[in-house]
């Protein structure tokens, strides 16, 4: 059977290879005194919340699971459009917030939309490599510039404008990022912007854990800048949704009825139980819990960071949102006399029965020295792998 080379040209995503060998070894392990602790996966270990099940549940008995229109239910839209405006104080009409079947599908949606064949899209490295492969999809081409901790692993203006080139279509950021959940100033964003708007550039921002943002300076909106700037959102993380798979992308007015056609023959439309489900994640108990959920998430930050750097797995930046470390583990390798973060996550879920994610996913910019911790995971399972760790470590 012949292959695409598209197809071919896209790379394993190594984050779900790992994944595989640990829930493996864990299903061996699962009634032992030391099962394994999952710390490789960004997934929240809350649900849905009440109000959010109950919905569902209500949309199925009632009957409401046919097909929506393709740019997603308009009482969704507007609710989105009413928490852009109470929790970032900006105006984001209803007409410009398209609803996806993930934030997957509106970075592919919008890649289709704008990007043609041999277009350069400029990302910091390290980033999450799903959004390179969007690119890739589309028959553009992701450049990968490196970052480093004094520029908190995010592009600059300065970066973006030594990088552009007569092929460059324009930037794809995410802010807080995956996998350092560090943010871009918003100074430095609204600089950037400028330089692509100048050459006549998009500005596509990843903005699924912006709502877990635990400083203000970082928790703003990138659509606050101008109409021009194309987010993309999701269910996943700050609402506890990630198995409905529902997003959301806000675009230029302009830019509607392209997506709108898109949408239609790519998806005919995102899931109508989840859309019906989501329109409780706005009302006000589901909000209160989300943000004791985000402060607890905090939480686990300002412990696990802390514990990390003190055995020498040290983060070089302190994330100021979602739910990762960044944690450079070449210390860490020389003690135990392993080659790269690669071999010392294996080493390590085989030997602590603890899972993570080696740096290989996520770019080229020394990543084979970084190891990516999710602390998604109770603050008892944290607490449980820094003993392990330790105990290996020592």
């Amino acid at each position: 059977m012949h292959i695409s080379a598209r197809a071919q040209s896209i790379e394993p995503f190594y984050v779900m290879e790992v994944a595989k060998a640990a829930a493996d070894l864990g299903k061996t392990i699962a009634h032992t005194e030391t099962p394994m602790v999952f710390l490789n996966i960004g997934e929240p270990d809350f649900t849905a919340p009440p109000l959010v099940q109950e919905a569902a549940n209500r949309a199925v008995h009632g009957g409401l699971t046919q097909y929506t229109p393709a740019l997603g239910l308009m009482p969704l839209r507007e609710r989105i459009s009413h928490w852009y405006a109470t929790r970032f104080g900006v105006q984001v009409p209803s007409s410009r917030i398209v609803v996806t079947a993930g934030a997957s599908a509106a970075l592919h949606l919008a890649c289709m939309a704008l990007i043609d064949s041999g277009d350069e899209v400029l990302m910091p490295d390290p980033s999450y490599p799903c959004n390179r492969h969007f690119v890739s999809a589309a028959a553009g081409k992701a450049v990968l510039i490196p970052t480093t901790a004094e520029e908190r692993f995010q592009l600059s203006a300065d970066k973006v404008q030594a990088a552009w080139g007569p092929r460059t279509r324009g930037v794809l950021l995410a802010s807080p990022s995956n996998p350092t959940g560090t943010s871009i100033h918003p100074d430095e964003l609204r600089r950037i912007h400028q330089v692509v708007q100048a050459r006549g550039g998009i500005t596509l921002v990843d903005e699924i854990y912006l709502p877990l943002s635990f400083e203000a300076q970082y928790g703003q909106t990138a659509l606050a800048l101008d109409d021009g700037v194309i987010s993309l959102n999701s269910f996943s993380k700050y609402f506890n949704m990630t198995g409905w798979r529902l997003g959301w992308m806000v675009v230029p007015e302009k830019l509607v009825p392209t997506i709108e056609r898109l949408a239609q023959n790519l998806f005919i439309c995102p899931s109508t139980i989840a859309q019906q489900a989501a329109l409780a994640c706005f009302e006000p108990d589901s909000i209160a819990l989300y943000e004791q959920r985000r402060q607890e998430f905090k939480a686990r930050r300002d412990y696990f960071i802390p514990a990390l750097n003190a055995l020498g797995l040290t983060v070089p930046v302190m994330p100021d949102g979602a739910f990762y470390a960044w944690a450079d583990c070449s210390a860490a390798c020389a003690t135990l006399g392993v080659n790269g973060s690669w071999d010392f996550a294996f080493e390590v879920m085989n030997r602590a029965h603890v899972a993570v994610t080696p740096g290989r996913d996520f770019g080229h910019a020394q990543t084979a020295n970084f190891i990516r911790f999710s602390t998604a995971s109770s603050m008892a399972h944290l607490q449980t792998a820094v003993e392990r760790l330790r105990t290996l470590l020592a």
